[in-house]
């Protein structure tokens, strides 16, 4: 094992640490109708079906150097899938290099993915505002996986999966393994933050928030998309269609929903 630069540690057995990836992205669009509303939905429903969530998972796995011993998979109605992947832990030097650095999360229904030791979740929730016509679709994946597999392998690939206005991402390593002396490890590699993993031309994109315990090996990294572009966020038409003030209005709800979620607590109508 590898525990910085060249140094090689030799262990006393199985790497025994736990290291978890959970990775939270948002999906934020305006339906001015119930119909507009319900075909968003539709939308979503077969973009982030059990298929396509299946093939997302296959791909991690493979980033990750795991191997796929069954898959398991089911669509719901009305909404809704759920998928799961048995894997177990592939030969680490398979693993390609240029997979070493980086992954997110993808938007999907419900999904898990096992390693012996490990596993790989997302769930979906898609929600609408009562009143105001805000829609929002949220993912939450987890990637949890022992030995030297690492899930931040999998991150760039999970961020270009899918069109995300705000991440939410927090990696522990947990647990301890042995050196051939006998010396605890508590983390097997060197990390100061996830941004690390993320490539730069993504963080170009991201106003982003570092909240790290480095002695406790907790980090978390929030991020909120820079631009805003009206016509991104309107569902089967252009702001064009609407006048200078319900453009504004729209656009006042659509960034008050971004700032809650990004700053997890609950805004007065002026911001």
């Amino acid at each position: 094992m590898k525990l910085s630069g060249e140094q090689v540690i030799e262990l006393h057995g199985f790497n025994n640490l736990t290291k978890t990836l959970s990775f939270n992205m948002y999906d934020i669009c305006y339906t001015k109708t119930k119909e507009e509303r319900e075909a968003y939905i539709e939308y979503i429903d077969e973009q982030y079906n059990a298929t396509r969530l299946t093939e997302i998972l296959n791909h991690v796995s493979e980033i990750i150097g795991a191997h796929v011993l069954n898959v398991s998979k089911q669509d719901y109605v009305p909404q809704g899938a759920s998928v799961t992947l048995l894997v177990s832990e592939g030969p680490i030097t398979e693993v390609p290099t240029e997979h070493l650095a980086e992954t997110p999360g993808p938007l999907p229904k419900s999904i898990v993915d096992h390693l012996d030791k490990s596993h790989i979740t997302v769930h979906t929730y898609p929600e609408y505002h009562p009143q105001e016509g805000i829609c929002t679709f949220r993912a939450d994946i987890d990637v949890s996986t022992c030995g030297e597999i690492s899930p931040l392998k999998a991150l760039n690939y999970l961020i270009h999966s899918f069109d995300t206005d705000i991440m939410t991402m927090d990696y522990r390593v947990r647990g301890f393994t042995r050196d051939k002396t006998g010396k605890k490890l508590f983390i097997d590699h060197e990390i100061n933050s996830i941004q690390n993993y993320i490539p730069d031309n993504v963080k170009e994109d991201y106003h982003m928030i570092d909240v790290n315990v480095y002695q406790e090996h907790i980090f978390h990294t929030k991020c909120k998309l820079k631009n805003f572009d009206l016509n991104n966020y309107l569902f089967g038409y252009t702001k064009e269609k609407l006048s200078e003030k319900e453009q504004m209005t729209i656009t006042k709800q659509l960034k008050k929903e971004m700032d809650e979620i990004f700053y997890g607590k609950n805004m007065g109508v002026e911001f």
